[in-house]
């Protein structure tokens, strides 16, 4: 059946209308139209294209709505690798950049900059054929990425038809995914009345909305990016900067206005400190300045190392630190029963996040810094992550505010807390605190220990609340019965539940399980070794300290630690109800020697696993993991984000491989 042309022409007027709204709206931030004629629009293009899909395209509005869920990114390697940028945390630092981009230069003169905010987003790249989104990533490694096309194309800012004249037939355009405060805010907001939990931070919010793997969730994140950058291109292009971001800008995509060029550095420095006092007051993150060479001909002089461009630096914020006042001092209990003291904050925004609460670590840390009820403190986020008290502003301090001491009776259970000799910390001694039960339960389920799907937090609590789990070994007398009566949870979900229980019988290393028993001190590396030595449960159970200690790898803390766990009658019997339940496999010590004598560095994030993992998975093939790069270093691991150990590798001529190179090293591959 032919399609009448008055169809075929309203749908394409329909598209071009909605288009250009998206692009008033999005992009340039000045509507034309009420929301309620735009949803009439978009119904009606709706409308048609459920009549006629045969005229359906890429490049259609209604494509912004999210396709089928994937069940896994595929890789896309970068045409041109998307190289991450050189840090400068002073002035003088970013004084010798210029110094040394006129080195490579070989030129004294005076150097035009662009000067353009750092976003605090995710990388990514767009490739258009033809003017039409064809393929989006992240930037991965910097070499490789993950394909979230159809997650980039529910971003409204991202146009899927680039707009203007001589369009390139391709096209690679770099840029930032981000999430602006307020509908950051506003997503947290929606997520505690649905008691989820709320996002960190809009980068993290950002980044996990991207990597949805069903398009239909990200398509209901409120995701914006900016443009600055380009990869292959057919054709030409600008040769500078500012240009180039112009250019960008008349194709459709949203750039920052908020760039400055100048001659020197002085003008970029200038441009830092403007846009650090107008930090807070931007409606989306940043974390610093980009200083870029503006003319693309220099920077093809200048060069790039292994990891760098040496024409760009990131000039980096200092740490947000604000001040506030502790409300109170409390105590949290872990897995192990330690205690810790812990800040409650009158609320504070510091570094793009309200901060509630500080750790103060232990009583040493408390008196240290003097931390008293009352206090007015100086807050920062370590790391721009971790929320830590700076110091006390004494001069403020309330009359009468007392010494904080830890109190001598757990907050949970009212037994005695007590200080072990050599230890900085305290520790609530009955181990079958409720507060320990949770955290320990929490920490066997946990991915290093038995993995269990679905085993979160919350359940743990309800099932512990409700007097249905005491033990570890008390979840697998779990029925279906008892688990539908949990929150959140149907038959299909207690399903699930139950057989990823029943999937750790057999199936799991007895390290693993002794690590899930959280005994004080035992990681999994410990637990290994400690497992490689041992061949069955009642050996370990039956070994004293000066045995243990004989074992390459054991120190007399570690030692301790495991015969006064393993000494309580309690702890012996729960680990050997868990031995019978589990029959875990046995740990023979390394699985084979092909990296015998091998010693490797692992530096930035991996993908496949955390670096703690990547370690056990060297050691466990005869291979060392070391902390630093020197001339008898066989191998540099390095993932997104690797630091100066990468730099230092490239000095010394030591081999790096990327995450799939060492997959394929270590047999893991494909």
């Amino acid at each position: 059946m032919s399609i009448p042309d008055t169809i075929k022409h309203e749908i394409a007027g329909l598209r071009s209308e909605i288009e250009r709204h998206n692009y008033l709206y999005y992009v340039l931030d000045s509507p034309e139209i009420p929301d309620a004629e735009y949803d009439r629009l978009f119904r009606r293009l709706v409308e048609l294209e459920e009549v006629y899909p045969e005229l359906r395209t890429l490049d259609s509005p209604t494509a912004r709505v999210g396709a089928p869920p994937s069940e896994e990114f595929g890789p896309v390697r970068h045409t041109v690798p998307m190289l991450s940028l050189q840090n400068a945390m002073t002035e003088g630092e970013a004084a010798e950049f210029d110094s040394r981009v006129k080195r490579f230069l070989g030129s004294e003169e005076e150097i035009d900059y662009v000067a353009e905010p750092k976003l605090d987003g995710l990388g990514v790249e767009l490739v258009y054929e033809g003017g039409i989104f064809v393929l989006g990533s992240t930037r991965g490694d910097g070499t490789t990425g993950e394909d979230v096309t159809a997650n980039l194309r529910t971003v409204r800012s991202i146009p899927l038809k680039l707009r203007g004249e001589n369009i390139p037939d391709r096209i690679e355009v770099r840029g930032e995914i981000f999430m602006n405060r307020a509908d950051f805010d506003r997503l947290n907001q929606a997520r505690e009345s649905r008691e989820e939990p709320p996002f960190a931070n809009p980068r993290n919010a950002a980044a996990g909305s991207l990597r949805q793997l069903d398009p239909g969730v990200t398509a209901t994140r409120p995701l914006d990016g900016f443009f600055y950058a380009v990869g292959e291109v057919s054709g030409q292009v600008p040769d500078r900067q500012g240009e180039l971001l112009e250019y960008l800008s008349r194709l459709g995509l949203k750039v920052n206005s908020l760039r400055r060029r100048s001659r020197g550095i002085d003008g970029a420095l200038a441009w830092y400190g403007e846009l650090l006092l107008m930090r807070d007051e931007l409606p989306y993150e940043i974390d610093g300045v980009v200083i870029k060479v503006d003319r693309f001909d220099l920077r093809e002089i200048a060069g790039t190392t292994a990891r760098n461009p040496r024409w760009a630096l990131a000039y980096k914020f200092p740490p947000q630190q604000e001040t506030t006042s502790v409300r109170d001092i409390v105590v949290q209990v872990g897995r192990t029963g330690k205690v810790t003291p812990v800040a409650l904050l009158e609320p504070v925004r510091v570094g793009g996040v309200t901060v509630s609460r500080a750790t103060l670590h232990n009583q040493d840390e408390v008196d240290r810094k003097d931390v008293r009820v009352g206090d007015t403190v100086l807050v920062q986020r370590a790391g721009d992550v971790i929320p830590e008290v700076v110091r006390v502003l004494r001069d403020r301090r309330p009359e009468g505010a007392a010494p904080y001491r830890i109190p001598g009776f757990c907050p949970v259970c009212g037994s005695q807390v007590v200080r072990v000799d050599g230890e900085a910390a305290h520790r609530c001694v009955n181990i079958a605190c409720p507060a320990q039960v949770k955290e320990r339960i929490h920490h066997f389920a946990s991915r290093g220990a038995m993995d269990i799907e679905g085993l979160g937090m919350k359940t743990v609590s309800q099932l512990v609340d409700g007097g249905k789990v005491k033990l570890p070994s008390d979840l697998y007398t779990l029925t279906m019965e008892e688990v539908l009566q949990l929150d959140l949870y149907a038959e299909k979900s207690a399903e699930n539940l139950l057989k990823a229980l029943e999937s750790t019988r057999g199936t799991r290393t007895a390290d693993r399980l002794l690590f899930g028993l959280a005994i004080p001190l035992v990681g999994i590396v410990v637990a290994r070794i400690l497992m490689g030595a041992f061949s069955t449960v009642e050996d370990l159970l039956n070994a004293n300290e000066e045995r243990m200690v004989a074992i390459a790898g054991i120190g007399p803390e570690i030692a301790y630690q495991v015969r006064a766990f393993l000494s309580e009658p309690g702890n012996r019997s729960e680990a050997r109800i868990l031995w019978e339940i589990l029959s875990p496999l046995t740990v023979s010590g390394p699985e084979t020697t092909d990296l015998a004598g091998k010693t490797f560095v692992l530096t930035g994030t991996l993908e496949s696993f955390a670096r703690s993992e990547a370690k056990v998975r060297i050691e466990n093939r005869g291979g060392k993991v070391t902390g630093s790069v020197s001339s008898k270093t066989d191998y540099v691991v390095a993932g997104a984000d690797a630091g100066s150990k990468l730099d230092r590798a490239r000095e010394l001529g030591v081999q790096v491989l990327n995450e799939t190179e060492f997959l394929a090293l270590i047999g893991e591959s494909g």
